[in-house]
Parts: structure tokens; sequence; C-alpha cells
């Protein structure tokens, strides 16, 4: 019995954070809020009319068998910006998936800017996260994401990792944009122009509103197009971006941000992030 394999049973983190915002008189107000486990929602003063939530994993990371979810819902004429503190950090895993499932709603000529700070995936780290927005009649919203493979300053160099990426946004229960990114070993150490190409970090950043075709001829005089592309059609808008160091491609796709959303960034985005 002694020489029987021992499997331990390791902690694992949970969390669960909840806002919802509606409309008094002409600002936003917070209506309700619920904070499990390792998740945090913080609310930082801001100048303007419209609320900033930050969300946080209070457990510094993700690693397998972990599971954390964030939702905010916004009422009819709401506008709210959304972030997270720092970086999502996917570190390695034991053998099981660490789960992420961020999700909102937003009412009738709302608007939401989800824009988190980027998620690092570590070797052997293996993650399933799914983002989605629900939008009512004309309601709008920017979704952004930034991937960092390894710690480029300590020397790391990523060859197996697993990320799953399910990305969704409907209006009126009706999908408009949805894809779905596999990262696996594979792609990692492919040299494919179709692929990674030697980029260790990704972006990408849709815009979805009316009109929102208008937003790709400012784009594209802002893009660097060595580092890459935007399209527009039907109601939305999509950047991509891809480089070899996370810092350029941060601050690029600042600037882009800066002109999809038609104000600043958060402020946790100055001190965040790697």
């Amino acid at each position: 019995m002694l020489d029987a394999d021992f499997q331990p049973i390791h902690q694992r983190s949970r969390g669960r954070g909840y806002a919802s915002f509606g409309l008094r008189g002409d600002v936003a107000r917070l209506v309700d809020l619920h904070q499990a486990g390792s998740a945090k929602v913080m609310f930082p003063r801001t100048s303007g009319s419209v609320p900033e939530v930050v969300f946080l994993n209070t457990s510094g990371g993700l690693t397998g068998g972990d599971d954390i979810a964030f939702r905010l819902e916004l009422g009819a004429g709401c506008r709210a910006l959304a972030t997270t503190q720092t970086a999502e950090r996917a570190y390695a895993s034991t053998g099981t998936t660490a789960r992420m499932a961020v999700s909102a709603t937003v009412g009738v000529a709302g608007r939401l800017d989800w824009l988190p700070q980027e998620t690092l995936l570590y070797q052997h780290s293996h993650l399933t996260r799914r983002t989605e927005i629900d939008l009512d009649a004309d309601a709008a919203c920017v979704l952004a994401e930034v991937v960092v493979l390894g710690r480029a300053a300590m020397g790391e160099v990523v060859t197996d990792a697993r990320l799953t990426d399910h990305r969704m946004i409907r209006r009126q229960g009706r999908p408009v944009w949805a894809e779905t990114l596999h990262l696996t070993p594979d792609v990692l150490v492919s040299a494919s122009p179709a692929l990674l190409n030697g980029a260790t970090c990704f972006a990408v950043a849709c815009l979805v509103a009316q009109g929102a075709e208008d937003a790709v001829a400012p784009l594209r005089a802002a893009l660097d197009p060595a580092m890459g592309a935007v399209s527009g059609w039907d109601g939305k808008c999509v950047v991509r971006l891809a480089a070899r160091d996370s810092w350029p491609l941060k601050q690029h796709l600042a600037r882009l941000l800066q002109i999809m959303t038609g104000r600043p960034l958060p402020r946790v985005w100055a001190s965040g992030g790697t």
C-alpha cells in the first residue's frame, strides 16, 4: 500500500464577480454587486460620467482546475468601460484545464467597452476561456483581447501551451461576430506565415455598432501595416495585430483602441500588465 501511486488533491481557485448598472437621471449608477471567492470588482473614481469597472482575480493567476467568472449587466442607455486590474496569468497545469468566463448584457442604446489587460500563457499552461456579450437594439460594444506567450524578460520560450478562446457578440439573440481560437503546441512551434510566424504576442479588437465601418479609415491611417490589419463590414470593425515583442504591440493597440472607443484607456493600463 505504501508503494501505491499517490496523487495529491490540490486546492483550486474559484471566483465569481458580478455588477449591474442602471440609469438614474442621466448617470449610470451601480444597482447590484456580488463577489465570491477569488473574484473582486472595483470601481475607481473617474472624472467623467462613464463608470469604470475593474475585475480582479486575487489568486494571482490560473492553473489547472481553477474556475473564475466575471459578469456585467448594463441597463438601457448605460455606458461603461470594463477592464482587469492586471494581466491574467495562466500557469503550468498538472493535467486539468483552467477555465475563465466573461459575460455581459448591454441594454437598448447602451455601450460597453471590454478592454482587459493581456493574458500571459506560460509553458505547459492549459486555459479555456469564453467571452460573450449580448447587445440589445442600438447597443454597441468594443471587445479586445491580448495574448502574450511567456516571459520575454526571462528568456522563456513557450513551446507547450494550450488555449481555447471562444468569443461571441450577439444582437437581440442573433450572433453578429463569433470566433474560436485554438492554440496548440503545433501552432506554437510552426514558422508558417499563416500561423504565428515567430510572433510571441497577438491581439484582436472588435467594434460592433451602427456605422462601425466608418472607423476603418482612421484606424488604417494609424495602423502599422507590418504589425496588423483592419477590416469592416455589416456594422463591425475588426483589428488584428501580431508582434515579437509585447510592449510595442500594447502601445500600438492602445492608440487604436482610443480611436475605436473615442475615449482614454482605463487608468490601470498604465500601471498593470506585464
